[in-house]
């Protein structure tokens, strides 16, 4: 299924969007310079990552664990 229409993978995709554009930030100032444009949104994305890094990782965790976890699904 698409990630579009399942909302779990959607949220999965978003998560792992900030946390890549986090660490490209941090590693290397290649976003700073994309603050305008299409490519905005990856800068946007890092700045999400910088600023709420305790929540983000937080729900890293909580996704993490429910993708462990077996689904009782009939």
């Amino acid at each position: 299924m698409s990630a579009l229409f399942n909302f779990q993978s959607l949220l999965l995709v978003i998560l792992l969007l900030i946390c890549t554009c986090t660490y490209v930030q941090t590693q290397t100032r290649l976003l700073d310079r994309n603050k305008t444009g299409i490519m905005s949104i990856f800068w946007k994305l890092a700045r999400i990552g910088e600023r709420l890094s305790p929540y983000v990782s937080l729900a890293c965790i909580v996704m993490g664990i429910s993708l462990l976890l077996p689904e009782n699904r009939k």
